[in-house]
């Protein structure tokens, strides 16, 4: 019930970290991998990794943040590989400031990046993941879907639309068996989060203390939920909000 063979997979923001992480696990249980991101080089590199593991890979350069390249987007996919079984909405980015000290041109990149991006590729793989018989939608959240932190007003709020963006998909495409559900990832070991351990005095020590598995996460352990949230497995899970956080959320 977790074979993927057969499936084409979109995942953005796919070049690295979490998205890499989703990719790598999708592409094991079989699927084959698209990856959507701005930086060619850092999504060619992502690619031959995957093609060295002797997994199927493929990589279109996008800035999801715009509607016409995400249109093109979607298009070139159906093109190069003639279905869309699975997107990940992974794309993100993050301003770490207090709220009063945010410009409005870093609260619209924010949302844009990590809100807009989502619907827009959403939308966009509505049709064919219908007109294929169903398909299924990985949304990444974030602990800040759930708390709030100080330096994280555009992110917190871009990250709990993600989910209630999530529930409304989930019952609108239904019909069309269309399953949409959130990953909110805890604090894994990834480029932004490095950054937020440099930006945040005593980051580290306070997620260590809270967390019971007693460490950062790593972008291999969302691989797991990748597949099941993408697989047959999650045929009667849709509109969920899922931590993956080794127990941060509870404790």
């Amino acid at each position: 019930m977790f074979d993927l063979t057969g499936k084409v997979a979109l995942v953005t923001g796919g070049n690295g970290g979490i998205g890499l992480g989703m990719a790598t696990g999708l592409a094991d249980a079989g699927a084959t991998v698209v990856l959507a991101g701005r930086n060619a080089g850092k999504s060619a590199a992502a690619v031959a990794g995957l093609r060295a593991r002797g997994r199927q890979a493929d990589a279109i350069a996008c800035d999801v943040t715009g509607e016409a390249e995400v249109a093109a987007l979607v298009q070139e996919l159906m093109t190069r590989h003639g279905r869309l079984d699975i997107l990940v909405n992974n794309a993100g980015t993050t301003v770490r400031k207090p709220p009063h000290e945010l410009s409005l041109e870093e609260w619209t990149r924010v949302l844009d990046t990590n809100l807009t991006s989502a619907f827009l590729c959403c939308r966009a793989a509505h049709a064919p993941m219908k007109a294929g018989g169903g398909g299924k939608i990985v949304n990444i959240g974030s602990m800040l879907s759930i708390f709030g932190a100080p330096y994280a007003a555009a992110y917190g709020a871009s990250k709990g639309g993600i989910v209630q963006f999530t529930r409304s998909i989930a019952t609108a495409w239904a019909p069309d068996n269309i399953q949409a559900n959130a990953v909110l990832p805890g604090w894994i070991d990834t480029e932004l989060t490095r950054g937020a351990r440099e930006q945040v005095p005593g980051l580290n020590e306070r997620v260590l203390a809270r967390t019971p598995a007693g460490r950062w996460g790593a972008p291999a352990d969302l691989a797991g939920i990748a597949v099941f949230l993408a697989s047959g497995a999650s045929d009667f899970v849709t509109g969920t909000a899922i931590p993956v956080d080794g127990g941060y959320s509870v404790a």
